[in-house]
């Protein structure tokens, strides 16, 4: 039963019903409806009012609230910082009745680099890090970053509507113009009742392109902003690994996207150590190592002897000591298994769109913040055409009171108050309105010099000309879309940055091949096992005379064994000196500048201690050259068949069975009727046709 108000004890304390001297009806109420009843008003009261982001302005009503009560502070971005003490207890007191901790966490999120792609606020003193939280409000301070001045841009100009706060004393926006679509790219976190909200963070230049691509092109599909928007960019970096939990996330709302770490294998002189400079988003560092140390203690992980958080100013450094023989990728691929190395993202796309929660794909997303801008600039429009109507009335009425100045001068001597002087302009000969009459009553004595009528005349044309341009607006779409176009291209210019988040090939996506150009590559490796692939035309030709152009820059004593031309879609296959064949694609090869070093080949290929690569082989050619030609260090020399080395084992089959001591030199691909040259060290050489040689199996001796 639902409660009621206790009568007197004359009932032996028990509350009276309908009877004699009873004084409060007790109404029966079944329980079920009840709490059905009550559970849902909080269930929605949690999803509109604390937990879930408003697709048109991408914040919660904490956010909205700090925001708009930094602005009425006077927190901006051209003033100096004030203590966030102080801005938490005004939005408290004001806008936002809950305790402090839930306004000063949400605060500092917004000022965290590593949290927002896009800081809305402008922190100054310690707000923490992925690995420890921020200091005291009394001890930070604040004001409102510049890009947070184009979230509230035009809301004094009638652009959004405002409510009244819960103390009925103070009124609060109810959504903020936000002149860039901040749901996407700074995202947004929550747990409701009975559901959730999890949008990952984008870069605001490729956001704001797909937004302008839907507003010229209204029935484009995700996959048709997937050009633009390349997929999730958070703040820490990272590789993303794959695309398919992308395509996922923005088609449905929904999907897993694995991050990855970004680690570089360095070898030393005597042991290789791991280092990882970029961390998953929301990973801790330090975490992260007491996580390795653990599988290290517990022998669950063999191989490593040390690991060392060297993090500083910012910069993420995770250096990972290897032991003496180990197999560094082996050991890496581990790591990124058991270790917060590599996470997923549980992209769930939830957002308020007409006040109800929507699981929304990428182009709804985008669609719910154009109608909102839409609707902003239209109401934008509206108030500065009323206000240039209003100036444009009261600047006529002052020139034709310039006409007649003597007349008007005349009329108001011979009124005996301000009121008559008023009624008599208001009506014949005159015939102002009560708002020209009060500006010409104010009219000073210098506002009528030849120079004070002509720049009446001025400002009547340009408002002339400012009302023409607005009621263009309002009165065409296409140019009210073309506002919002140009004011997103200012916002980009401005603001934008590159991408931070590098997405990159994952071996389980199994369209790979559709999503890579099959463009001409230059593969190079050095003889300290340095390797790179370069775009063909970075290699420009020149003419006769020239002094060239320099193809990489190396370490000292170190320079190019291996170049070869082949395409993105190729295999190749590596040949150890311990006779042992590895297979990567050309893509699956870093690309980098023309200059670069390159990138280690552990990193790429689980090659054992003191295995280094002697020869690289296209695999275009299997129809052309139909054999590989082997010879090794102790003058052994093997013919084989091209396709049986056609093996996706990415940690290597033996090419050749080596005796001891002896090591694999050269591998060349030959036709089947070549002749085959081979010099030795001592200068001797011997020239034979390979018919001499028999092939043999991959396995044969």
């Amino acid at each position: 039963m639902s409660d009621t108000t206790p009568s007197s004890d004359s009932n032996g304390g028990l509350p009276a019903g309908d009877g004699p001297g009873g004084n409060v009806a007790v109404e029966p109420i079944e329980i079920q409806e009840e709490m059905e009843s009550s559970f849902l008003d909080y269930a929605m009261s949690v999803i509109m009012t604390r937990a879930l982001p408003d697709a048109r302005d991408g914040l919660k009503p904490v956010h909205r609230r700090i925001l708009y009560g930094m602005d009425q502070l006077g927190a901006r971005p051209d003033r100096s910082h004030m203590k966030c003490a102080r801005v938490t207890g005004e939005v408290m007191g004001k806008y936002h009745p809950h305790g402090d901790g839930s306004i000063y966490d949400a605060l500092v999120r917004m000022a965290q680099d590593f949290s927002l792609r896009m800081p809305l606020v402008d922190g100054h003193g310690n707000f923490g890090s992925p690995d420890f939280g921020a200091a005291a409000s009394r001890y930070t301070e604040c004001r409102l970053a510049p890009i947070a001045m184009r979230m509230l841009d035009g809301i004094a100009e009638d652009t959004v509507d405002f409510v009244e706060n819960y103390s009925g004393d103070e009124i609060e926006p109810e959504v903020l113009p936000s002149r860039f679509p901040n749901l996407l790219v700074n995202g947004s976190q929550g747990i409701a009742v009975g559901m959730a909200t999890n949008i990952p963070p984008h870069n605001l230049g490729e956001v704001i392109d797909a937004t302008v691509h839907l507003l010229e092109h209204p029935d484009a599909t995700p996959e048709d902003l997937m050009a633009y928007v390349k997929g999730p960019d958070f703040p820490t970096g990272g590789l993303i690994m794959g695309r398919q939990g992308i395509l996922d996330a923005y088609t449905t709302g929904k999907g897993s996207i694995r991050i990855r770490a970004v680690a570089e294998i360095e070898e030393g002189a005597r042991t290789d150590q791991i280092v990882v400079t970029e961390m998953p988003y929301q990973t801790s560092i330090s975490v992260t190592a007491a996580r390795i140390a653990e599988l290290v203690q517990t022998r669950v992980l063999e191989g490593i002897s040390d690991v060392n958080d060297e993090s500083a100013k910012g910069k993420t450094r995770l250096v990972i000591k290897l032991k003496k023989d180990a197999t560094a990728l082996v050991i890496l691929n581990n790591l990124y298994k058991l270790t917060p190395l590599q996470t997923n993202f549980a992209v769930n796309t939830v957002a308020l769109v007409d006040g109800v929660p929507r699981t929304l794909n990428l182009v709804q997303a985008l669609q719910a913040y154009i109608a909102h801008q839409v609707e902003v600039i239209r109401r934008r429009s509206e108030f500065r055409l009323k206000k240039a109507r209003d100036r444009a009335h009261i600047v006529e009425g002052l020139l034709k009171a310039v006409d007649v100045i003597d007349e008007v001068i005349a009329l108001i001597r011979g009124s005996d108050d301000r009121a008559a002087a008023r009624t008599g302009l208001t009506s014949e000969p005159f015939s102002f309105s009560d708002v020209q009459a009060e500006h010409i009553l104010d009219l000073r004595l210098g506002q009528l010099t030849r120079l004070a009528r002509v720049d009446l005349e001025t400002e009547l044309g340009t408002l002339r000309e400012t009302i023409a341009a607005l009621e263009a607006i309002l009165n065409d779409e296409g140019r009210l879309r073309s506002v919002i176009k140009d004011e997103l291209g200012e916002v980009r210019e401005k603001f934008a940055d590159a991408r931070r988040s590098k997405i990159t090939l994952d071996a389980g996506d199994m369209n790979i091949e559709d999503l890579i150009d099959d463009e001409e590559l230059v593969v190079t490796l050095s003889a300290k096992g340095y390797i790179k692939t370069v775009a063909s035309d970075a290699f420009r030709s020149q003419g006769r005379g020239g002094r060239g152009v320099a193809g990489a820059k190396l370490r000292d004593e170190d320079y190019v064994t291996h170049i070869l031309t082949t395409t993105a879609h190729a295999y190749l296959l590596f040949f150890s000196n311990l006779g042992r064949v590895y297979r990567l694609k050309a893509h699956e090869i870093p690309k980098k500048e023309r200059t670069a070093r390159g990138t280690a080949m552990p990193n790429l290929l689980q090659l054992q201690p003191g295995e280094h690569i002697q020869t690289i082989i296209d695999t275009r050619d299997y129809e052309t050259n139909r054999y590989l030609f082997f010879a090794t260090k102790n003058g052994q020399v093997k013919k084989t068949k091209f396709n049986e080395y056609d093996s996706s084992l990415r940690t290597g089959i033996i090419a050749i069975n080596l005796r001891d001591g002896d090591e694999l030199v050269k591998v060349i691909p030959t036709n089947g009727g070549d002749d085959i040259l081979m010099l030795s060290k001592l200068g001797q050489a011997i020239r034979f046709n390979e018919d001499d040689v028999r092939f043999m199996g991959r396995a044969g001796v």
